[in-house]
């Protein structure tokens, strides 16, 4: 398994926590060259945001974005810039995925509405090879889970899958929800609500609404990113050794020292060094 390890210093570190911080009193301006003009006129009954850098267009294929926000929340703002970021790095338009939110919609509404939304993408004739499912956090998981959901059906999967921070075992069983508690702005407590909130009743242990218990087995490339001291590291972790483990192509990349929703980093307009290398990171990883 391809696990690397992305060192850096207490004053990154300090310097993520500070911008971490400032986000919504100091919220980041989407770039002027930012091209929110559709790409495609469907996108399955689903609400969604296109989102363009400049100098890509949908030659290259197509970057679905999902969204954290433990299943419940959405900042459409800074999505809007996460997407256009996703653009310049996947060197593609961007669609955001506006999901259904719990808990007025649980487990399958959310995940139902990615898989929509990529199917659309197909019936549009985007070649599923050119195709990159990317989501954070709670949109990670939803990335994992629509990979499970689509291989059972026998839709052609994507080119590639991004997944940052995902929570990919809902029965909360990995050992560093305790051994992180307090390095990280999420604990147990969190990742409990979160759960219950979006399961409504259906089981943890279960795929697709845990990846981790899904079968594994012809999933495309996946890169995995998460920061070690995120109680989320082990979930990642496991998943990428269970998907090695099944024959898989997937790489983890574990950011030192970086506590949840380190790649919001990646907004302000002149990122820090730690979100430089993650967006260099992506770029390399979807070029190979």
């Amino acid at each position: 398994m391809n696990v690397t390890h992305i060192p850096t210093t207490p004053d990154d570190s300090a310097a993520v926590m500070a911008e971490l911080g400032a986000l919504h009193s100091r919220p980041p301006v989407l770039p002027a060259d930012a091209d929110l003009t559709p790409v495609l006129s469907f996108t399955g009954g689903i609400a969604g945001e296109w989102v363009t850098a400049s100098g890509h267009s949908a030659e290259a294929g197509v970057t679905l974005y999902i969204h954290g926000g433990g299943f419940e929340y959405k900042n459409p703002h800074l999505e809007r810039v996460m997407a256009y970021r996703l653009s310049q790095a996947t060197g593609r338009p961007v669609l955001a995925v506006d999901y259904r939110l719990a808990p007025a919609h649980p487990y399958p509404a959310a995940l139902d509405d990615v898989v929509s939304a990529y199917r659309s993408l197909l019936d549009q004739d985007v070649p599923a090879s050119r195709i990159v499912l990317s989501g954070e956090s709670a949109g990670a998981t939803l990335v994992l889970s629509a990979l499970l959901v689509l291989k059972q059906a026998g839709d052609p999967l994507p080119a590639a899958a991004l997944a940052i921070s995902p929570q990919t075992d809902l029965t909360l069983s990995s050992p560093s929800i305790d051994a992180n508690d307090g390095q990280d702005f999420v604990n147990r407590a969190v990742l409990d609500h979160v759960s219950t909130q979006y399961l409504a009743g259906a089981r943890p242990d279960r795929a697709p609404q845990s990846p981790l218990h899904g079968e594994l087995r012809g999933l495309p490339p996946i890169l995995l990113m998460v920061g070690s001291k995120e109680v989320l590291l082990d979930d990642a972790r496991r998943f990428a050794e269970a998907v090695f483990a099944a024959g898989g192509d997937v790489r983890l990349d574990i950011y030192d020292g970086m506590p949840h929703a380190f790649h919001a980093t990646v907004l302000p307009a002149t990122p820090l060094p730690v979100a430089t290398t993650l967006l260099h990171r992506i770029t390399e990883w979807i070029s190979r």
